[in-house]
């Protein structure tokens, strides 16, 4: 008997990346292929690469180089397979530049991946990818997406394989555009995909052009999946895409996440259902009462605000001003005064001036915002702002990035303290010895916005997937300490 093959995925960047991962898992397990933790004890490193800022990018290439040291060091591991979005956005220049990886595969490889690994393992050549705008690939009008046959990670376009023949642990197709999955990991979270791609025009952001035009997924779709991940442990599901907001106008419904959240919310064995990625100016007050008056939705709101001065949002073309967002944040909290809401910044942007950063300094000292992400801005290729000439100098920018960071720490940490004596609830994720028992309230996201302790004999009782109310008793940063309310003291 022929030994079987294996693979190791490591994932780079977000959420929607983690769920690419877990279809790309789902595909090779259902053709044969056994999913190994570590890329060292692996056949095959599968890198699923982020390629949205200079850092990210450093980093994939970092683990891409990482795992072709393994090759011919004593391991396992015979080759190295880049994907995901660097992947996609660079193809070929990222195969040139990078000879420790044995194949650069696009999107469109993704429902052939155990054929392209196969070959690639056996010693054959697939020719790297070639970049194209995936934005030319999709109808102009977002109505006539829903029929197409352009490869969309997350979407669909599973294999042949019937429900009753997929190994266990691997998601059944639930409709004709359901992809195959399998989680990589047992944490009561996991992300649905509920959109890909992006119709905005961004003046900073090539992400539309390598992850291509907004596409919807199908409720039925969703729901399908959601209630897959509950039979298997899942207890809070978060939905990702590059724009939430925007979710149903290419099914002819721009409310429909305010119809399919309850829906979400009422699937069996779900606690918490969580959205991200909401834009400020699609922001609709039925869309805010859903999310806040909602029963097992988090009153969370992940707002992209970027920044807060006129003219830069107006050359990032984009929308509002410093007081339209307070006033958002504003209507949100009448609403739900607990309610979570962390947004990112670029600042240095071309053409930002010191009135500009006193501008969004007024915004964030204003907006009591529980977590802050600051970024100081690059030139990257192929979008319209890296041709503008009203440059910061480097120097420049890293100073205010600087200062905004320092700020950014201090904001969100006078926002915690300000939690303190609120009743939270709690999804445990971890309980282990050296660091307790760790979970997040609704207004934390996985990765990004901080953790709460539990403390206190109640603590001792807890597991992994419980949802606990809990009374904030004190801070670190970001981080919260909370005692758990009736709950049993373990015996002795």
């Amino acid at each position: 008997m022929p030994e079987r093959r294996t693979v190791a995925l490591v994932t780079l960047g977000c959420a929607r990346n983690e769920v690419d991962s877990e279809e790309l898992a789902g595909r090779l397990a259902a053709d044969g292929w056994d999913l190994v933790e570590e890329a060292a004890d692996a056949d095959v490193a599968v890198v699923n690469t982020c390629g949205f800022v200079e850092a990210a990018k450093k980093d994939s290439v970092d683990a891409l180089l990482e795992a072709g040291d393994l090759k011919g060091g004593g391991s396992r591991t015979q080759a190295v397979v880049a994907v995901g979005c660097m992947a996609e956005r660079y193809g070929k220049e990222l195969a040139e530049a990078l000879p420790e990886a044995d194949g650069v595969l696009g999107f469109d490889d993704y429902s052939d991946i155990s054929d392209r690994l196969q070959t690639i393992l056996a010693g054959g050549v697939h020719a790297s990818h070639t970049p194209r705008d995936r934005r030319k690939l999709l109808p102009i009008s977002p109505a006539e997406r829903q029929t197409t046959t352009v490869a969309l990670p997350g979407h669909g376009d599973q294999p042949a394989s019937p429900p009753g023949d997929l190994p266990a642990g691997v998601a059944p197709a639930s409709g004709p555009r359901a992809p195959l999955r399998r989680r990589l990991g047992n944490t009561p979270v996991a992300s649905v995909k509920l959109a890909s791609g992006c119709d905005r025009r961004c003046s900073f952001c090539a992400i539309p052009s390598f992850r291509g035009s907004f596409i919807s997924r199908r409720p039925s779709d969703v729901l399908g999946e959601t209630r897959w991940l509950a039979e298997q442990g899942v207890k809070e599901v978060m939905l990702v895409s590059e724009n939430n907001t925007s979710y149903g106008k290419d099914l002819g419904d721009i409310r429909l996440l305010e119809t399919l959240l309850p829906e979400l919310a009422a699937v069996d064995g779900i606690e918490r259902i969580r959205v991200s990625y909401l834009q400020p100016a699609e922001m609709r007050p039925g869309l805010i009462d859903v999310l806040t008056g909602t029963e097992k939705v988090a009153p969370y709101f992940d707002l992209s605000f970027q920044h807060s001065a006129p003219k830069v949002l107006r050359a990032m073309r984009r929308f509002g001003d410093t007081d339209r967002f307070l006033d958002l944040l504003a209507t949100i909290r009448a609403k739900a005064p607990q309610a979570g809401v962390r947004s990112n910044f670029i600042v240095g942007f071309p053409g930002e001036s010191e009135q500009d950063l006193a501008e969004l300094e007024r915004f964030l000292t204003g907006a009591r915002l529980d977590a802050i992400g600051v970024f100081g801005y690059s030139d990257e290729d192929g979008t319209e702002a890296a041709g503008y000439e009203d440059k910061n100098e480097p120097e420049t920018v890293a100073e205010r990035l600087a200062h905004l960071s320092r700020l950014a720490e201090e904001l969100t940490t006078q926002r915690a303290e300000e939690r303190l004596g609120e009743t939270l609830s709690v999804l445990v994720e971890t309980v282990d010895e050296e660091d307790g028992v760790l979970g997040r309230a609704e207004h934390q996201a996985p990765e990004t916005d901080g953790q709460v302790r539990l403390t206190g004999p109640g603590a001792r009782t807890l597991t992994p997937g419980r949802m606990v109310e809990a009374k904030a008793v004190a801070s670190e940063g970001v981080d919260l300490v909370a005692e758990p309310l009736d709950c049993e003291e373990a015996p002795r």
